[in-house]
């Protein structure tokens, strides 16, 4: 296999302008003669450039709206032609077809298309064929054609002619192919993921997934682990799509615990009242809304003061100077808000270490969309957990019945139970966490771990009653027996808020009426693994 191998012809079909005519004058003064189609090739000429069209060496003009132009033998022959075997240069001069060493093609823009929200037709009309037809040849036969199809590349791919002489290394066609069939393949994925939802195909016989390196991490979970940051193109505001104010880098788990606190503050719009979301190691350790951001702030973080250090904040709207300042007063990792004042930005500017993103807007917890997790040979893919209720919805089941208070408390329980690890157990009071407990195997640990939290933190705050005493409690499951209920009564709570659906639910509803407790079934469950 030869090395490096010189670039005399060149094929230009792009969507994307962007840095085009640079591209071309540079080809062009190397001596590199270039072939392009319809808009490349007229926006190439009206630059003054030299450029020959495809047409001109197929034959045969562009037809059916452009659908058919590069899918033809003198641009496939030219592509895929072995330099270096015989028979095969023999076609090509027997058909007179010429080497096409440089292939530069971007692809119909399709998922932005998607994005926009065209109607079924413009999108199936945004589906490139004859682009990654080419890419494809290309690629393949990258022992002697270097195939470039991101902008971004086109500076390394001019460096490299000039480092050569008008040549690439096989290492560099290498490199190029591989992104080309990257890029193909995400194309595809982006198609095919579209199809199966315009038709209502829920569990299509194939899945792909894709996405795009936005980050080259240090190392993932734990420092001998690599890992990486990719994103999916989608326009939901998070931290994929956030702009980093300040601060180092982020990390594997900074962006894991950002995206957790982000999606959990979404649940509390920002046209409902200040809220805030304090989050470590994926888990919820404070949650609250406020008459201010500072004063939800405030209250998230007396919920357990402990575990919010070094945690991430997240906050429904923008960053103002005094929640900055008051956040300022213990070290915390991460702050995402859907934005921040420059009196809030020069604040934080004095920690280095603390970084801070904003988003431009909240996230729809109600959206529509697919989660993927991988598991040893294998994608679990379901819907993403977009279930809400509404008090209307609630089936109260005891004698007592809740309170509005306590109606208004339970239903913001349940919207921060869904974003705790199960078991979970989420006790509040006043719009604000007052215990939380995630992830343990057993429900009644739960209860115990959310209520000694309160404890410790009545005691840090001075107060003579654990922060659990008249609060109510949620749990994103089913109680299994009567024995959870009761710890939770034991800790202060008087309102109950589950899904029910257990086959001891009678136990369970006779328990808290002889507790004097007010209980309400969802029907929903929120496990959260």
């Amino acid at each position: 296999m030869t090395n490096l191998y010189p670039v005399r012809r060149a094929l230009i079909s792009v969507s994307d302008k962007t840095g085009l005519i640079d591209l071309a004058k540079a080809l062009s003064a190397g001596g590199i003669e270039i072939l392009s189609t319809g808009g490349s090739a007229k926006a190439i000429r009206n630059a003054e450039i030299d450029v020959r069209d495809v047409a001109d060496v197929t034959g045969f003009p562009e037809m059916m709206d452009g659908r058919v132009k590069t899918l033809h033998p003198m641009v496939h022959g030219g592509l895929l032609a072995l330099r270096d075997n015989d028979d095969h240069t023999a076609a090509m001069e027997q058909h007179g077809i010429g080497g096409i060493d440089l292939l530069i093609v971007n692809l119909y823009p399709f998922e932005e298309t998607v994005a926009k929200g065209a109607d079924y037709d413009t999108c199936i009309e945004n589906i490139d064929i004859g682009g990654p037809a080419m890419i494809r040849a290309a690629a393949k036969n990258h022992g002697f054609v270097t195939t470039v199809v991101d902008v971004e590349d086109y500076e390394d791919l001019l460096a490299e002619l000039a480092a050569h002489e008008g040549q690439t290394t096989y290492a560099f066609r290498q490199k190029m192919a591989q992104r080309a069939y990257a890029r193909t393949g995400a194309y595809d994925a982006a198609v095919s993921t579209w199809m199966a939802s315009a038709i209502g195909e829920e569990t299509p016989r194939r899945r792909t997934v894709a996405g795009t390196l936005a980050q080259s991490l240090r190392y993932g979970e734990n420092p001998h682990q690599s890992a990486a940051f990719y994103v999916d193109g989608s326009d939901r505001p998070g931290v994929a799509t956030a702009i980093q104010h300040q601060g180092k880098e982020l990390s594997y788990n900074n962006i894991n615990d950002t995206d957790a606190a982000f999606e959990l503050v979404s649940e509390f719009g920002s046209d409902t009242g200040a809220a805030c979301a304090i989050i470590k190691h994926a888990n919820p350790c404070g949650v609250a809304r406020g008459g201010s951001l500072v004063d939800a702030y405030r209250a998230a973080y007396d919920c357990d003061r402990t575990s919010a250090f070094g945690g991430i904040v997240a906050l429904n709207q923008t960053l103002d100077g005094e929640t900055a300042e008051e956040i300022c007063k213990i070290f915390t990792e991460v702050v995402i808000a859907p934005d921040a004042t420059q009196e809030a930005i020069d604040l934080f500017a004095a920690k280095k270490n603390l970084r801070l993103l904003t988003t431009g807007s909240m996230a729809d917890p109600r959206e529509v969309a697919k989660t993927v997790r991988q598991v040893s040979g294998g994608l679990l893919v379901q819907d993403k957990d977009n279930g809400h209720i509404k008090a209307a919805d609630l089936k109260v089941v005891t004698k007592r019945a809740p309170t509005e208070a306590e109606i208004a408390d339970m239903l913001f329980a349940w919207n921060v139970a869904k974003h705790v690890k199960s078991n979970a157990i989420v006790y509040v009071k006043d719009q604000s966490t007052v215990g939380i407990g995630a992830g343990q195997m057993s429900r009644v640990d739960s209860c115990r771990i959310a209520a000694r939290k309160s404890i410790d933190m009545a005691e840090a705050l001075g107060l003579d009653a654990p922060l659990t005493q008249g609060s109510v409690v949620a749990s994103d499951a089913f109680f299994p027996f009567a024995d959870g209920l009761l710890t939770a009564a034991e800790a202060g709570a008087q309102a109950i808020i589950q899904p029910g659906g257990s086959m001891r639910d009678d136990e369970v509803i006779a328990a808290a009426d002889e507790a004097g407790l007010a209980m309400v079934f969802t029907g929903m469950r929120h496990f959260r693994h």
